[in-house]
Order: structure tokens, then sequence, then C-alpha cells
């Protein structure tokens, strides 16, 4: 019983990492194409967009070390 509820459990919470990385992999790609298409975006703007890639890089390491496919899902 207790070994059923660890599969459910890790399932549960590789969806949640895969909904994470589409959600800021969304807001990435949006932040960078802003940038490229600003004439002149304030540093604070670019940093935000580093952030974001930070965080969509760190979701893709996460998922690679927990070996999650999106053929998986």
């Amino acid at each position: 019983m207790l070994f059923r509820r660890k599969g459910r459990l890790k399932r549960e919470f590789n969806d949640k990492l895969m909904q994470q990385m589409d959600q800021v992999k969304t807001e990435w790609t949006n932040k960078k194409k802003l940038v490229e298409r600003s004439f002149d975006p304030s540093r604070e703007f670019i940093a935000e967009a580093k952030l974001a890639e930070a965080k969509y890089f760190f979701l893709f390491r996460e998922a690679k070390e927990r070996k999650i496919s999106i053929k998986g899902r």
C-alpha cells in the first residue's frame, strides 16, 4: 500500500513540474521576444528575461535528473 502511494505522488509531482516548465518557458520566450523587438530595453527588463531563462533551465535540469520526458506524460 505504501509503494502505491509513492508512485502516485511521484507522478503527481512530475506532472506539476512539467506544468511549471511549460509556464516558465512561455514566460521566458515572451520576455525574450520583447527584448529582441525593443529599440532600447531597460536593464531591469533584460534582467527579468535572464531570470526567466535561469528558472526554465533550473526546472529543465530537475526534469532531466528525474528522467522525465514529454513522451512519458
